[in-house]
């Protein structure tokens, strides 16, 4: 029988991992349960359920500092910040549609390291993680960074905890910087690019501050629920804009006349339709549950082309730099075809079955020299190897 610890104070969190460290049992940390798709499967006689510790301690919007504690629901967070006209600029993704369930913890979206389609221009979630406070797998806490921006105290920890998927300590406080919502945000779309990747770097290097730029092949284009991309019959390139309104006007006719000769047409979202067309990219809501999904970065220019030759349906994000596969299933979800068809980047499988995650590298392998530091690394932080064991691969 498993047991469930389901703490609502940094110290009943202290608590259950030095139980977990005396009895020498591995812990399954969660937040709200809704990425336990993503990585390899965790098997542990153990669930530190962070969910009810809970709520933001620090908002101060002229400072643009928020704190909440690990469990504090994203939902909340984004509606306080909704009454301030800020927002969290690297824009997490739902897991509505990639794992089939709703909500989302701070906790979770920093350990997971989870941004959206605005991240080349404003940075990954990592990069908005001012400072923190958890319990390392000896038992023991330990935080770093702060609540200002500019903070040089100590080692910068933020970067390590961020992406490792509660394997180095269960954080139960984050403080990370938000960002004021833009005044207009539109949407150019060229329509029928037959080199779609030139477009997308032309857009992505241009003078013009674009927050966004992605590719949609005709079929995946037919599935949105924005007209102006469903009803185009052709491969859809989009480029967002944001800022102050004059300054989106000039530049999104600017940008406009860039991008004309390279497609058939050009046609632009207003702001519904644009904040609609960019939640369906960062949340995928155009594959069907029954895909296995791949997530690829690479160089942006060999992007398409690399998306094509893996004859699957897939999106460019990040201006061809994010690949978003997905496969028909199978045993090993294609992992030694995907991973053989680049040199340069890496990939993750972001769904499959937990048997399928069980037997392949869900993450990029390591060369050697790397995944004996990480082995250190880890040793640190969790000797007994009792957070999230497996989460990560390699055993």
């Amino acid at each position: 029988m498993v047991e469930i610890f389901k703490p609502e104070t940094e110290a009943q969190v202290l608590e259950a991992v030095q139980w977990a460290v005396s009895n020498k049992n591995a812990l399954e940390i969660i937040g709200q349960g809704t990425k336990r798709g993503l990585g390899c499967p965790v098997v542990a006689k153990a669930v530190l359920e962070m969910s009810a510790v809970s709520g933001i301690t620090l908002y101060e919007p002229e400072e643009l500092v928020m704190t909440a504690r690990a469990g504090t629901p994203i939902a909340e967070v984004e509606a306080a910040l909704d009454d301030a006209n800020q927002m969290l600029a690297f824009e997490p993704w739902s897991p509505k549609y990639m794992y089939g369930c709703e909500g989302g913890t701070v906790g979770g979206v920093f350990a997971a390291n989870l941004s959206g389609p605005r991240r080349p221009l404003v940075g990954a979630a990592r990069d908005h993680m001012l400072g923190f406070q958890a319990i390392s797998g000896r038992g023991e806490r330990f935080k770093s960074g702060g609540r200002v921006v500019k903070n040089v105290t100590g080692f910068d920890l933020t970067k390590l905890m961020a992406g490792s998927m509660g394997t180095l300590g269960v954080m139960t406080e984050v403080s990370f910087k938000v960002l004021p919502k833009p005044e207009k945000s539109r949407t150019v779309l060229l329509i029928g690019a037959t080199f779609a990747h030139r477009a997308m770097i032309a857009a992505q290097c241009s003078s013009y501050e674009v927050s966004a730029v992605a590719h949609l092949p005709h079929d995946i284009a037919g599935r949105s629920s924005v007209d102006y991309v469903k009803n185009a019959g052709r491969d859809v390139t989009a480029v967002r804009i944001e800022g102050p309104a004059p300054s989106v006007t000039v530049r999104c006719q600017a940008l406009r006349d860039v991008l004309a000769p390279l497609g058939v047409s050009v046609e632009e979202l207003h702001s519904s339709n644009t904040q609609t067309l960019w939640a369906e990219i960062r949340d995928l809501s155009y594959f069907t549950d029954k895909k296995q999904i791949w997530r690829l970065s690479v160089t942006p220019s060999e992007g398409q082309a690399l998306a094509e030759a893996l004859a699957g349906e897939y999106i460019l994000d990040w201006a061809g730099g994010l690949i978003w596969l997905a496969l028909d299933p199978s045993d090993d979800a294609q992992a030694s075809r995907v991973r053989g068809a680049f040199t340069n980047g890496h990939a993750t499988c972001m769904r499959a079955a937990d048997d399928v995650r069980a037997r392949i590298d869900v993450f990029q392998p390591h060369a050697a020299a790397l995944a004996a530091l990480d082995g250190r690394v880890r040793a640190g932080f969790d000797p007994h190897g009792l957070l999230n064991p497996g989460r990560m691969g390699g055993g």
